[in-house]
């Protein structure tokens, strides 16, 4: 099972960001470690990050025909950017929404995902081990 993962806007700067919001990791030991679950539950991932819209947006486009599932952590991008919505709308594998904090209960302008209507399922707040939680549920749902 081929399976993308899309991390959004300023999540490169993971490990300088509020560690009580988004835990101590890197971006780099984050996805060495879903490397890792993905190993062990036998996935093919690929993980990418863009603090640019459109080049988020191109790699979605570009899995239309090669993934079999996409976790997505959009960040911001999760509150507003309708662009990002089109783009998964054809998408026709299982996505799932990671998010590191629990959204819900941050600010309220946080608790709208313009993805929502599109998820199969969504991890907030439950820090790295959303993403393996994630992957898991893309393994249990495989088609």
């Amino acid at each position: 099972m081929r399976v993308l993962v899309l991390n959004g806007v300023n999540l490169d700067v993971l490990g300088r960001r509020d560690p009580t919001q988004y835990g101590g990791l890197s971006l780099s030991e984050l996805e060495s470690r879903i490397y890792e679950w993905a190993r062990g539950l036998d996935l093919s991932v690929q993980c990418r990050q863009s603090n640019d819209e459109g080049e988020f947006i191109h790699w979605i486009h570009d899995a239309y025909d090669t993934v079999d599932g996409l976790v997505i952590n959009p960040a911001a991008w999760t509150h507003y950017a309708w662009s990002i919505h089109d783009a998964l709308e054809p998408l026709r594998v299982p996505i799932v929404e990671v998010h590191l904090s629990n959204v819900d209960e941050r600010e309220e302008w946080r608790h709208v995902s313009v993805i929502a209507d599109l998820v199969a399922t969504r991890f907030a707040g439950h820090g790295p081990d959303g993403y393996r939680l994630a992957l898991e549920y893309l393994k249990e749902h495989a088609t």
